[in-house]
Formats: C-alpha cells, structure tokens, sequence
C-alpha cells in the first residue's frame, strides 16, 4: 500500500504499476470535495516518493468515475473573494501538473460519468480507456463558470480547438464513441474488458511502444493553429455562442476566450488566463445564482414528486 484515505487508495502490484482509485466512503458517487483534493494531493506525493514505479492506473471504485467537483462548496468558496480562489486554482493546477508531470507512463480507466473535474483529472493522463457506457464533459458553462482546473488548456490541445469550445461553451456530456473520435480517448471497451485494456495500454507504453513523453509534451505546448485557422476558430465561435447564449449568460464566451488567448501559451502561462477567468465568473451573481438553482434542482430531485398536492382551480 503506498497510500491511503478516505477516498483514495494507491497500490502497488508485482508489476511495479500503481493503481490509484477513487472509492469515497460513504458515497454512492466519487466528488471532488476539498478533503478528496487534498487526499489526491498526498497520494501524488506519495507516488513521487516511490522508487522504482513503472506505471499508473487511474480507476473508480463506484459505478461512475467522478461526478465533479462537489457543488454544495462552491458558493461559500465564492463568498471567500478573489485571492482565495486564485490560491485555490494555483493549488489544483499543482497537483494535476504533478500527475500529469510523473516519471513514466499513466492512463486513466474511465468506467462511467466524468464531469466537471473529474473529466480535468483524466485529461492529466496520458492515455484515456473508456467503457462503452461511459460519459464525460465539461459542463461548467452551466454554473456561470467555466473548467478552472485545465480543462480549457488541456482538451484543445487532445480535440482541437472547434471541438473543445463545442464541448466546453455548450457544456455537453459526451458518449464513448463521440469521445472516441474526437481523439478525448484512445479505445472504448466493454466495461468487463476495461482495467485489461487499460493495462494492454500501459504495458504497450512502458515498453517503448507508444511514446507517452510526445503525448504529455503536445498538452504543454501552445495549439498548433495559425492566425487565419485563430480567426475562423474563435471569433466565429465567438458570434454563434453569443447569439444563443445572451447578455446574461457570460461563462460560454468568456470560455472560448480563455481558449483563445491560451492557445499561444505553454501551460503554466495558459493556466494562468483559465484561473484568471474563472474567478471572475465565480465573483459574479450569475455563477452565484446559477449554482443555487442547481442545488435547489438536486434537492427536488431526491425529495420526488408531491404526493399530497391540492388540485390547482
């Protein structure tokens, strides 16, 4: 056992390969809770601290992978004000660059629904085996916000910049075969073949056969797109979202930007215009509001349907 926590676990097989999952005890899903982050941070530095590694697995214990960041801590983050969030942002990006920044080849087992940041915790890997049920998407824009933890950097450079703002502007949760040809993910498999597959993946890796270094190093570079393929990309983009979105809906343009201006940008530069933006969504009573009424729309969902309602005249 190289670590263990409440949510996560990190062992180490005969085979030198760690396999980190993601089990929240007394949850029926995986969320990404300020405690869980935390447990990932150690569990990384855990991993760093190891001798002899040659590989990781990232996998759920639960039905879905990881739901995303765990909502009901957003508005009292918000209520904290800027420097808060940016210390916050700073932190995360930390973590997921180590993951993203170990010593040998990693990929994630994606068994069902990863949104939000737990869709950014995939993108740190360097291979993604997805079941044939499985989801994932970055459906921030929802909340008045956008993917603050390198989701904006990281999946233009996997997808291409068209079909990172498609995804990330309209908030979509994406089926395996969708994520398939996009490039999002490398295979898509029954969900009885997947850690076998995820493991063929690895082994292949280690061995020299796929060049994990060249796939980590294009998700640190700036976008391959030139200022004629900028213009048609974003400011179309731009336009469109716009017109669907309305005035009062900032966080789907406010995204494309962010893509924008980081697509000239390695990563640390990039990540730093994706934090900048997101705490100014998060400051506003659009991203405020936006998330209460998500909230509110859980607890009505858990409650049901009134049984007892008087007919309405």
């Amino acid at each position: 056992m190289i670590y263990q926590g409440n949510a996560i676990t990190v062992v180490r097989g005969d085979d030198d390969i760690a396999t980190l999952t993601f089990d929240l005890q007394d949850e029926s899903v995986n969320k990404l809770s300020s405690e869980v982050v935390t447990e990932l941070d150690e569990a990384v530095k855990a991993l760093q601290g190891e001798s002899g590694l040659a590989g990781l697995l990232l996998t759920s214990a639960k039905e879905a992978f990881i739901v995303g960041a765990d909502i009901t801590e957003f508005q009292a983050m918000f209520g904290k004000g800027g420097d808060f969030l940016e210390s916050m942002l700073v932190r995360v990006h930390g973590i997921f660059n180590a993951i993203e920044d170990l010593p040998f080849p990693t990929v994630t087992a994606i068994n069902g629904l990863a949104l939000g940041g737990g869709c950014e915790v995939l993108l740190t890997t360097d291979f993604r085996v997805m079941s044939e049920s499985a989801q994932i998407g970055l459906p921030e824009t929802k909340l008045g916000i956008l993917p603050g933890w390198g989701g904006c950097v990281r999946l233009p450079r996997l997808i291409g910049a068209d079909n990172a703002i498609e995804w990330i502007a309209g908030g979509t949760q994406n089926r395996a075969d969708a994520a398939l040809k996009m490039g999002a993910v490398d295979a898509v498999v029954p969900v009885e073949q997947l850690e076998a597959a995820a493991r063929d993946i690895l082994a292949r890796a280690i061995a020299g056969e796929l060049d994990y270094r060249a796939r980590r190093a294009e998700k640190k570079q700036p976008l391959k797109l030139g200022p004629i393929e900028q213009m048609m990309a974003f400011e179309t983009a731009k336009g469109y979202v716009a017109g669907k979105a309305g005035p009062h809906y900032p966080a789907p343009v406010e995204a494309i930007k962010v893509i924008q201006k980081g697509a000239g940008e390695e990563r640390a530069r990039a990540q730093a215009i994706e934090s900048k933006a997101f705490v100014k969504l998060a400051m506003t009573d659009v991203a405020f509001n936006l998330v209460g009424l998500f909230m509110n729309d859980q607890v009505v969902k858990k409650k049901g349907p009134a049984t007892r309602s008087r007919r309405v005249r």
